[in-house]
């Protein structure tokens, strides 16, 4: 894909295509759309990522919201996003231990009953053991802190899958 085939793109199929560059938010990708013509992916990124950011904080812990656990519940059920299937199996989170499901299911209750929504993690770009340990870090930071970090998460997610789309190789991850 080009980013002319993008700029041509109707409002259906550009949301049918880039409906999940955020996780479960063909919103953004709605509003997206109404930026056109975007000069590069970069150029297109940005624009999700400045939606993203202009959101109240109640708008940006919803997009949050929107991720599934990481190893939890939605992966054993088979509902995952076909992205994120991709993503929790690629980092080898598909294929984890009886005991490292019990660990991460707690962990996650943990970080979530703290924060208000789930652990967001860019788990294909970490090992599958550095996610329990990322996870237990974070859950010590202070709320402000941790929307950032969730948010910077999502936008790595986001950047990954726009070169998924592109195939092309995320900048600066």
């Amino acid at each position: 894909m080009d980013i002319e085939k993008v700029n041509s793109m109707d409002f259906g199929e550009f949301v049918d295509v880039f409906g999940n560059v955020i996780e479960r938010c063909p919103l953004i990708a709605a509003a997206v759309w109404s930026q056109r013509p975007f000069s590069d992916v970069e150029d297109l990124e940005k624009h999700f990522f400045d939606f993203i950011d202009a959101l109240p904080q109640s708008g940006q812990e919803g997009i949050l919201r929107c991720h599934p656990d990481l190893a939890g519940r939605e992966l054993q059920q088979g509902t995952l996003t076909a992205e994120s299937q991709r993503e929790q199996s690629g980092a080898g989170l598909t294929s984890l231990r009886a005991d490292e499901r019990l660990q991460l299911a707690e962990l996650n209750a943990q970080y979530r009953a703290r924060f208000g929504f789930p652990f967001v993690l860019a788990a294909r770009l970490r090992g599958r053991a550095a996610v329990p340990l990322e996870l237990a870090r974070r859950l010590h930071c202070p709320p402000a802190q941790e929307l950032r970090t969730a948010l910077d998460e999502v936008k790595k997610i986001g950047s990954l899958r726009l070169a998924d789309l592109f195939g092309a190789h995320p900048a600066g991850l």
